[in-house]
């Protein structure tokens, strides 16, 4: 697929996402949210929460990507770290916020704005916030480099404080036609024909697996709506050619 949109790379910062302990339920909300304002994921990445690894990631990626977003590591305990590694990643001091150390300590209770939660309003030099309208902590962003929180909720409101700064491009449509009982061995070459006919598109085969058999869920994605559709209707005449039914959308769960 060519390129005409601004890309995107995740980051998945957290040593319990690598661990099995927590599964991950940021992926598939920001690559959905991105697409519809043209800025596609691309990449995504899970770390741990280990300095170097993060420094090193993100000045890697950050070079790469028109975006990078991070999410989790900005809590306010010891393993917190992920705002402190931004500020080793772009060469700047991990200092006190203004504004953030300001809604803050107006925040919390007298006393109660101890020092674990003085981390929360500690931030690169030159950070712009992320509104947090959930917990008040806000994220970040550095350059290029979008800081939110691991927590779902929070870290959703965070993004949707963010979207209306971001630079998009067209955005992304998505055509997803599927048909029971069809093995993607029947289709793997009419497939590549049609990717071929538009190669600026993403098209995919994803076989599914349900009780009373399986089939498979064919998708088209791209930028450009009326090439989408064009090569949904061509994934739709080639399942039709092998006696197939196909149904658009997606297969039920």
């Amino acid at each position: 697929m060519t390129e005409t949109n601004p890309i995107a790379c995740l980051l998945v910062i957290g040593n319990e996402v690598l661990s099995g302990r927590t599964q991950d339920a940021n992926i598939k909300f920001l690559a959905t949210r991105l697409g519809e304002i043209g800025i596609p994921l691309r990449e995504v990445r899970v770390i741990p929460d280990v300095k170097d690894t993060i420094v090193a990631t993100v000045n890697e990626v950050r070079r790469r990507f028109d975006h990078v977003f991070t999410t989790g590591g900005i809590g306010p305990t010891h393993d917190d770290i992920t705002s402190e590694c931004i500020a080793a990643a772009f060469g700047v001091p991990w200092e006190p916020h203004p504004e953030a150390w300001g809604r803050l300590e107006r925040h919390y209770k007298p006393g109660e704005f101890n020092a674990a939660r003085q981390r929360m309003g500690t931030m690169p030099r030159g950070a712009a916030l992320i509104d947090n309208a959930i917990s008040i902590a806000p994220g970040f962003s550095m350059e290029n480099v979008h800081v939110m929180a691991g927590v779902p909720r929070i870290m959703q409101a965070m993004f949707e404080a963010l979207a209306p700064t971001l630079q998009g491009g067209p955005p992304i449509a998505s055509r997803t036609v599927h048909a029971n009982g069809v093995m993607e061995g029947r289709i793997a070459e009419g497939l590549a024909d049609i990717q071929q006919r538009w190669p600026d598109l993403d098209i995919g085969s994803y076989p599914y697996y349900r009780m009373g058999g399986g089939g498979v869920a064919l998708v088209a994605k791209g930028s450009d709506p009326d090439a989408v559709d064009a090569a949904s209707a061509a994934i739709t005449m080639l399942l039709r050619a092998i006696g197939s039914q196909p149904v658009q959308g997606e297969p039920p769960v």
